[in-house]
């Protein structure tokens, strides 16, 4: 093979790598947009018949846990948390206008309450220390 004509394909190659290799590392952001993130709300639902569930799951360092119960109007909710190591998982609840239905605080350990609207209402779950670490929680709901 004549030496210029594998000099010539050498660099047609190489540019060629070179720009898939570009095109691959512009993709990466925009791939890890759709990914990324806020997540949706995880839906509390219950049994048929069950008027109360128990979640259990954790949280890491800043992660914050959410979800969405649908209700009505006068019902009755109950919310207590539980976790390891003790009161290392805290809640906030919130209705659909960011109302915060009588919580003095924005971190809670139990919250009984009579809804005052229909709607959905949301519960984040979050460690209420900035230091790294991971609480594991259990989330008991009920409504009457």
């Amino acid at each position: 093979m004549d030496p210029q004509k594998s000099l010539s394909y050498l660099r047609k190659s190489a540019f060629i790598c070179g720009c898939l290799l570009v095109i691959v590392c512009a993709a990466q952001p925009i791939s890890a947009q759709r990914g990324g993130g806020k997540a949706e709300p995880k839906r509390i639902e219950f049994k048929r018949g069950a008027t109360s569930t128990t979640i259990s799951d954790y949280v890491r360092d800043d992660e914050e846990a959410e979800y969405v119960l649908s209700a009505k109007k006068g019902q009755k909710l109950s919310i207590k948390i539980t976790s390891v190591p003790l009161k290392s998982s805290v809640f906030q609840l919130l209705g659909e206008d960011n109302d915060t239905l009588g919580l003095e605080h924005d971190a809670a350990f139990t919250f009984i309450g009579v809804l005052p609207k229909s709607g959905d209402y949301f519960i984040t779950i979050r460690r209420p220390t900035q230091a790294k670490g991971t609480s594991r929680y259990k989330l008991m709901v009920t409504i009457r």
